[in-house]
């Protein structure tokens, strides 16, 4: 079975987003490609008060200056498309208000033929939770339970209704549009604690691409625990990849993975193709300087990949 393969869309300042998200998604789906992926920034702090990821001397990369906002963006993808999948990777869902999310993605789905796919995560940015997050930064586990459960509320049948929640409550309410089908709920998970809620409470896995062991290993963990609490419903899989493109082949021992010319990020990405995930999401757009660059970039790796095999 050939692994499915997305594409990152353009939200940074070097893109025209009114002309380029459309015209990127067009040509995207054209190319082959099976879904279109955002991902989500709040805010670029200056000076930085914490490093990138709380991993400490690691800058923030001058890409995440000015990211459009992603439900924004997907929505100028899904009016310039037909098939592709439109998926979050991801949401940082604790920076939103649960219902107006639910809503939102359920709107979308409905507008789009059902082609949303929710990948959450909790976040790491302490400036990003003092600007926007709906509770405390300590409180991240516990809204990602909350939003999670609304979505599954509002997307399911009327009257809805959801009590229980630190910010939520639907006493009884007819809520809609409805999705066109149940939107698939994505995450990272990256820790026990939310390796279990996405055994328990959603429907795939959205790891990094940080070494195929890495990747093998918790992926055997996680199916492993599925196993454990008796879960039945396979997991979907979405890897993202985030390559540093270079036009010219990356010479040198200090050569990172992904980093390269086509043929070099072709050649990594063939080295998970054992490891039997569903889909592979390729962010192009940070490296590529302008929308042309970055359809024919994307041109050349899906080509190579399926030369390939992959």
């Amino acid at each position: 079975m050939t692994t499915r393969l997305g594409i990152g869309l353009p939200q940074n300042r070097q893109y025209d987003l009114g002309k380029d998200v459309p015209d990127v998604a067009r040509a995207a789906e054209d190319i082959g490609y099976d879904s279109l992926w955002v991902y989500e920034r709040a805010l670029f702090p200056e000076p930085q008060t914490q490093p990138l990821y709380g991993v400490p001397g690691l800058p923030w990369p001058d890409a995440y200056r000015g990211v459009a906002e992603p439900l924004v963006t997907l929505t100028l993808a899904a009016a310039a498309t037909q098939r592709a999948e439109l998926g979050t990777a991801v949401l940082v869902a604790p920076l939103h208000i649960p219902f107006q999310l639910a809503k939102s993605l359920a709107t979308l789905d409905a507008a789009s033929g059902g082609r949303v796919v929710a990948g959450f995560g909790s976040g790491w940015s302490l400036d990003e939770y003092a600007a926007q997050g709906v509770r405390p930064f300590e409180e991240r586990g516990k809204v990602m339970d909350e939003v999670i459960e609304v979505c599954r509320a509002v997307w399911g049948p009327d009257p809805v209704v959801y009590e229980g929640g630190r910010i939520t409550k639907i006493a009884s309410a007819v809520v809609g549009p409805k999705p066109v089908r149940p939107i698939p709920i994505l995450l990272p998970a990256n820790t026990p604690r939310a390796m279990r809620r996405l055994v328990d409470h959603a429907d795939g896995w959205l790891p990094y691409a940080d070494g195929p062991e890495q990747v093998a290993e918790s992926w055997r963990r996680l199916q492993d625990l599925a196993a454990e609490r008796g879960r039945t419903k396979p997991l979907r899989t979405v890897v993202r990849v985030n390559p540093d493109y270079t036009a010219k082949r990356f010479e040198g021992p200090d050569r990172r993975p992904f980093q390269g010319d086509v043929e070099q990020i072709v050649a990594d990405l063939m080295e998970y193709a054992e490891i039997g995930l569903d889909e592979f999401l390729v962010d192009l757009s940070w490296a590529a300087r302008d929308a042309q660059e970055l359809k024919d970039v994307a041109a050349e790796v899906y080509s190579a990949a399926r030369t390939a095999g992959f």
